[in-house]
């Protein structure tokens, strides 16, 4: 980058000097606000300016922001004193969650230590636990092709001769949870598959949302709580998110006190 020319102190000082005197022309006569540039809000927009051309403003682009930051600044300032962010939904949320990410910011700014996450990690054992999972095989019978399908089905039980239907997926999966089934064959197939034993002889039949099925389930995998160590990036952050949302609550109970709310009286019923 080439040097930092708005650092020098005479260039300094001619921009403040600059804008005092925009400033001073520009609102005059009682009441008049001051606006107080300094040189780090000069710094801080040449830096903006800079990541963002990839390269430092001139004399004039800095001139033309500094314009602007003015103009912004003296309508921010306006808007507050006609009470335009009163009733605006968006500047309303925007500010509230400014204040909510500063209270999280101090909620987590200390790095837990590594026992304090263990526990967390126990406490909430269901959060880091791999469900049941299933591998198995099936034959597929369309409805469409066959009058009777699953009646087709329970022959091919016996009759390794009925192969079945082309199938638009996979044949044959491997370690798949009871929610991956589902996605894959629908909660129904999902639910009856998980009801099943494994065993290397056809079992069956199960409707699916596209037909009927008979699977051959070849290993059932139990559900397990995973160590510490194979998720101890997740704790962290979910311990982080937690201590947030703790945080969030207890600032605003600690306001809500400060408050007395009065509701409107309820209105008449009629006799």
């Amino acid at each position: 980058m080439t040097a930092r020319w708005y650092r020098d102190p005479l260039v300094t000082f001619g921009v403040v000097g600059m804008l005092l005197f925009i400033i001073a022309g520009g609102i005059g006569g009682d009441g008049q606000s001051n606006i107080d540039v300094r040189t780090e809000d000069i710094e801080r927009l040449a830096q903006q300016w800079s990541l963002q051309m990839r390269r430092d403003p001139s004399a004039a682009e800095l001139d033309g922001l500094l314009d602007q930051y003015i103009k912004e600044e003296i309508y921010y300032r306006e808007a507050l004193r006609l009470g335009l962010d009163r009733d605006d939904t968006i500047v309303r949320r925007r500010m509230l969650q400014k204040l909510t990410f500063l209270t999280e910011d101090l909620a987590v700014s200390d790095m837990p230590e590594r026992t304090t996450l263990e526990q967390y990690h126990q406490q909430n054992s269901d959060n880091y636990s791999l469900p049941k999972r299933y591998s198995f095989q099936h034959r597929y019978f369309s409805s469409d092709r066959r009058g009777d399908a699953k009646q087709v089905a329970e022959q091919a039980l016996t009759d390794e001769d009925l192969i079945g239907d082309p199938f638009m997926l996979q044949k044959q999966y491997a370690q798949r949870s009871e929610r991956e089934v589902g996605d894959l064959f629908g909660r129904e197939f999902a639910a009856a598959l998980a009801t099943l034993s494994a065993k290397q002889k056809w079992q069956g039949p199960l409707r699916s949302a596209y037909g009927w099925h008979v699977v051959q389930l070849s290993r059932v995998t139990p559900s397990r709580m995973l160590e510490f160590t194979e998720v101890q990036d997740r704790v962290l952050a979910d311990w982080q998110q937690a201590q947030r949302q703790a945080a969030n609550e207890e600032y605003y109970r600690s306001l809500r006190d400060r408050y007395h709310v009065q509701m409107p009286a309820p209105a008449a019923t009629a006799p």
